[in-house]
């Protein structure tokens, strides 16, 4: 692609957007927050040194938080600034205390570009696992800003692999350091000549969701619908999911299910509830603080990472779809088993979490039942597939630690 296409792909994008403003909300929020292009409101002087981290959106900020949280410890004046493309990143983390100013990332243009290193003076860029704006990591070059890739990872569909991706493959040398997730990351970078500055990590977000569980935080009303029964919760589920879920749900009236859907429009929402006859919605249950029933549907953002804990078993969604499972870390973090759908091809830790005897995938609704059916005929199955789950997360922490290590070490952040 050169660079008359991607003005092209760019200018149609945002035009796309904007026709569907009108009627999605998710849109209306993209084009309301970049209307104004983002100020600093706090002081800055010739000493003052900034990371600017970037992520697309709420999952891949939860893989770059470890990072800043750490480098804030270690610099206590350092100012953090975090950028988001997505509005469902900005709506959840608008307000998060670590950073001093969380902005939408404009449009990616040269001008653009060069106004937001003039109004945030960067000192170190974080760029979190993808996203690959040409002008942005073009600028930084130009101006010697050196820029992490945090927790990256490469698979072959990407265009610096393909025979048109010729602009894609200049992007790349603008990264100071790679910190990828895989040695098929880092084979893949090496065979189009990528082979310096280098370090197979692994995955930032094996520490969060250790960080998350070491200090949980229980939820007395989640508690009180639990008690003693059998508990399946069933998270970033979408409507293929809930298809697979709802057969063995209904059949199922002695176990308690939790089920928190990635998307939480209105209307969402009251399809989910139809579906699943004599459900109560969270919101419903923390103004009565009383329920017979023995489905809870979530409608909220930000409790899913807890709802885990109180589970015997647990199912992430986004297997049945496209873009694979969701954050399957979450629930293994507790020594949970975890089910998901067939999808998952593009996250390496849910293959490796099958080969460890901590996950397992289905193919259909069937599968599900037979799955759930012997996990409640052998405790100890349960039990031995939920620690293998949990040895798998811990034995992989360490990512942003190595991280910040090489941030120190190279003093990209001293003068």
């Amino acid at each position: 692609m050169s660079k008359f296409f991607y003005t092209i792909f760019l200018t149609l994008y945002v035009a796309g957007v904007r026709l569907l403003s009108f009627w999605n909300e998710k849109a209306e929020l993209w084009m309301a927050g970049r209307k104004k292009f983002p100020e600093i409101k706090y002081s800055q002087t010739p000493d003052t040194k900034t990371v600017w981290m970037h992520c697309a959106s709420l999952g891949e900020f939860e893989q770059g938080r470890p990072v800043l949280e750490l480098l804030k410890k270690e610099y206590p004046e350092l100012k953090i600034v975090l950028t988001f493309f997505s509005p469902s990143g900005y709506a959840v983390q608008k307000n998060y205390a670590g950073a001093d100013a969380v902005f939408y990332l404009p449009m990616d243009s040269k001008a653009n570009a060069e106004r937001m290193i003039a109004v945030i003076k960067p000192s170190l860029v974080l760029w979190v696992k993808y996203e690959y704006w040409f002008y942005y990591l073009n600028a930084f070059k130009q101006h010697d800003i050196s820029v992490i890739l945090v927790s990256g990872i490469f698979r072959k569909s990407q265009p610096f692999f393909k025979w048109y991706g010729g602009m894609w493959k200049k992007i790349l040398p603008c990264f100071t350091h790679f910190f990828v997730q895989d040695e098929a990351s880092q084979h893949l970078l090496a065979s189009i000549g990528i082979d310096q500055n280098i370090t197979i990590s692994g995955d930032t977000r094996f520490d969060r969701v250790i960080e998350i569980a070491t200090q949980f935080e229980h939820i007395p009303l989640v508690e009180n619908f639990c008690r003693t029964s059998r508990v399946i919760v069933a998270g970033s589920t979408w409507e293929d999911d809930e298809a697979e879920l709802i057969h063995y749900v209904k059949a199922n009236p002695g176990i308690k299910f939790i089920i928190a859907p990635h998307e939480i429009d209105a209307t969402n929402l009251a399809d989910i509830k139809k579906e699943f006859t004599g459900a109560v919605f969270y919101s419903e249950l923390a103004a009565n603080n009383q329920f017979a029933g023995n489905i809870l549907i979530i409608d909220n953002v930000g409790m899913l990472s807890r709802l885990y804990h109180y589970a015997d078993i647990t199912y992430v969604g986004g297997g049945f779809d496209d873009d694979g499972v969701h954050n399957i870390l979450e629930a293994a973090v507790y020594g949970k088993p975890v089910i998901y759908g067939p999808e998952f091809e593009k996250f390496v830790e849910a293959g490796e979490l099958i080969d460890c005897g901590g996950g397992i995938s289905i193919d259909n609704a069937l599968e599900l039942e037979k799955v759930l059916n012997k996990f409640w005929s052998d405790e100890n199955f349960i039990q031995t597939t939920g620690q293998a789950a949990k040895q798998y997360v811990y034995s992989n922490a360490g990512a942003s630690k190595k991280i910040t290590a090489y941030i120190q070490e190279k003093r990209l952040l001293i003068s």
